[in-house]
């Protein structure tokens, strides 16, 4: 149904992260810049290992100033691998945060309850913000598997928008939506789709990707209505689109009274 095409994009290494945010001094200096409520700090990957002799050597006789930065941390806010935009996308121009409602007619798409927030940052060389005024778009299949607006084996939705919207970061560079689990269709493993829109120097610059969800979960969701109970769903490991990702973008999700929620940092190069 769904025709990605070819990924592209890649994840940066380690290194390259370390390197883009700076010498191990100027991380450390961030990081203490950066205070724990801080979305983007709230999260962070120390880069940790057992020295060698030579290492605890020259850590031994490297100056107190050095010493006190051995321990470096990787903020969360380093960029996430780009990917297929697919042919789905269509700028509705719907700036809402509840998705789930179908202007046509008010009414609501069935599913399982899913309360999505994106906290959007700018990388520069030694320095992360939060980026304020971004346009976050996000489009998704609904529990059977099909999209708003289109025409496609045999489901035409022309004319409708469900599951289908955006926001404007706010201060914080925080996006929230309110959407359904998304459901599946053949060839592509469990997925929503979204949009990052900048004004960068006058041009617009966009990152898209995609969400992924954890096989367990989504097994619990598909066991009930009103999602597909039959066929072959395609898994994680058999989809290319979510083998180039990594993994990086798997949703970590909490189960909420009504559903499930979750929380994700992106940072995008300034």
């Amino acid at each position: 149904m769904d025709n990605d095409d070819a990924p592209v994009g890649r994840i940066l290494s380690r290194r390259e992260a370390l390197i883009l945010l700076g010498s191990a001094s100027l991380g450390a200096a961030f990081l203490a810049a950066c205070s724990d409520d801080s979305p983007i700090a709230r999260a962070t990957a120390s880069v940790t290992g057992s020295p060698s002799a030579t290492e605890a050597t020259a850590t031994a006789a490297a100056s107190a100033a050095a010493s006190a930065t051995a321990a470096v941390a990787v903020p969360s806010c380093i960029v996430r691998p780009e990917l297929t935009e697919g042919p789905f996308f269509i700028d509705e121009k719907l700036n809402r945060s509840d998705i789930r409602v179908e202007p046509s007619d008010n009414s609501m798409m069935p599913g399982t309850p899913l309360v999505l927030t994106v906290n959007v940052a700018s990388i520069a060389t030694n320095a992360c913000s939060a980026l304020v005024g971004a346009v976050v778009d996000m489009w998704q299949c609904d529990a059977a598997g099909r999209y708003s607006d289109v025409q496609d084996q045999g489901a035409d939705t022309r004319g409708k928008k469900f599951l289908r919207g955006s926001q404007v970061t706010d201060a914080s560079g925080k996006a929230t939506f309110t959407t359904i689990y998304p459901g599946w269709y053949q060839g592509r493993a469990t997925h929503i789709h979204f949009k990052i829109r900048r004004s960068v120097g006058g041009k617009t610059s966009e990152f898209t990707s995609q969400f992924f969800f954890d096989e367990a979960v989504s097994d619990e969701v598909y066991a009930k209505a009103p999602y597909l109970t039959t066929g072959n769903r395609t898994k994680n490991a058999t989809d290319g689109i979510f083998r180039e990702s990594g993994g990086k973008l798997t949703l970590a999700l909490t189960k909420t009274a009504t559903g499930y929620a979750s929380t994700f940092d992106i940072g995008l190069q300034a």
